[in-house]
């Protein structure tokens, strides 16, 4: 990006106008979908299990399209009314079984700090060179596991079903401890001062806290709905496979639109909104149908620049401003294999890089080294 370019030459503000009638068009057409194939899911297990597969497929998708209409939801972008956004997406949230408001608030930390790989390392928790250096041989091996592609899958299962469970359990573990220590202390110490002493790793505030109960309230309970309509067994196999497959989706496409060479990558000192927007997010060209299915999330330089712009406004308000995006990183689906190669951040020189790239590098300066003596 040349450096005269500013977040004033860009044409925004037309774009992030919301149209009440395109979200609402938008969430019947995903939801509703959504659960007439629940249904023809059921009736083509009975029939062949062949004709199972491809409802699957399509469930899997219409999922992944529900988590990215919560998404503008969080960004209150779909509809013009804040509250509006507010149900629709701990609805949505409920869907995919994610507390959507807790989730929120922590994708807005990841849009203020975009490309600034000293205070967010993106979900995948990623680390320095410097301190994978410092990992033992096996914890190294370890390390790159967890991250290899093929873990996109029980990764999407466990942070979609089972990470917002385990955090209401750990946070209420946590609390009743608190409160019974506070207790032993002091006896008669009342109750809203101990509520208020109280900080949770799983939670940040009361808001959350209540979202996150909420929201575990529905999904617990629509499983167990759900399991009594279409029988337990048949709603646990077809349920996992969907929600393993969305985020998977899910995981794949943030990482390759942050993870790839080239990407800014900068420490917190220097660090600049602007290039973390354009260079630190990377324009992900998909087919039309995946564009459909991912609501043109793939048009992330822009979205990094203005989230309030919704959806359906993404790739006019991309066409607008083309000129401005020439540094941009475009990334094809063939592309998209190599991106999961960067993950380690090399402070140092300010970007991503490989496990391989970084040992090969360390095996240079380790032979140069031996030369010079």
């Amino acid at each position: 990006m040349e450096t005269a370019v500013k977040k004033s030459d860009f044409v925004l503000t037309p774009y992030m106008n919301s149209s009440d009638l395109r979200a609402t068009y938008q969430i019947l057409n995903t939801v509703v979908p959504y659960i007439v194939l629940w249904f023809l899911a059921h009736k083509a297990a009975a029939i062949c299990f062949w004709l199972l597969v491809p409802t699957i497929v399509l469930m899997t998708l219409f999922s992944a399209r529900c988590f990215s209409l919560m998404h503008d939801c969080g960004h209150y972008s779909l509809f013009r009314s804040k509250r509006v956004n507010q149900i629709i997406g701990f609805i949505l949230g409920v869907i995919n079984a994610i507390p959507q408001y807790q989730w929120s608030r922590g994708h807005a930390y990841h849009h203020k700090t975009n490309g600034d790989w000293q205070r967010y390392r993106g979900p995948s928790a990623l680390i320095s060179t410097e301190e994978f250096a410092r990992l033992s041989p096996s914890a190294q091996r370890r390390y790159e596991l967890l991250r290899h592609p093929l873990m996109i899958f029980p990764g999407g299962f466990f942070y979609v079903a089972i990470k917002p469970r385990l955090a209401l359990i750990a946070g209420t573990y946590d609390f009743i401890t608190h409160l019974l220590t506070c207790l032993q202390q002091d006896p008669a110490m009342d109750l809203p001062r101990i509520i208020s002493s109280h900080k949770s790793r799983n939670w940040y505030t009361a808001a959350e806290f209540w979202h996150l109960l909420f929201n575990n309230i529905c999904v617990v309970g629509s499983w167990i709905f759900l399991g009594y309509l279409l029988g337990f067994g048949f709603f646990v196999s077809v349920y996992s496979i969907t929600l393993t497959g969305a985020g998977a989706i899910l995981i794949c496409v943030f990482f390759v639109q942050h993870n790839f060479d080239g990407s800014y990558a900068h420490k917190t000192e220097g660090w600049d909104y602007l290039e973390g927007a354009i260079k630190g997010s990377s324009y992900l060209e998909l087919p039309t149908v995946l564009k459909w299915f991912s609501a043109d999330i793939g048009y992330h330089n822009i979205h990094h620049l203005c989230d309030r712009i919704p959806n359906y406004n993404l790739q006019a308000c991309h066409n607008q401003n083309i000129h401005l995006l020439r540094s941009a990183k475009k990334l094809r689906m063939v592309d998209i294999p190599d991106c999961f190669k960067y993950i380690l951040w090399d402070c140092p020189s300010n970007r991503l890089t490989s496990i391989a790239s970084f040992r090969q590098a360390a095996q240079s300066i380790d032979l140069e080294r031996a030369n010079q003596a």
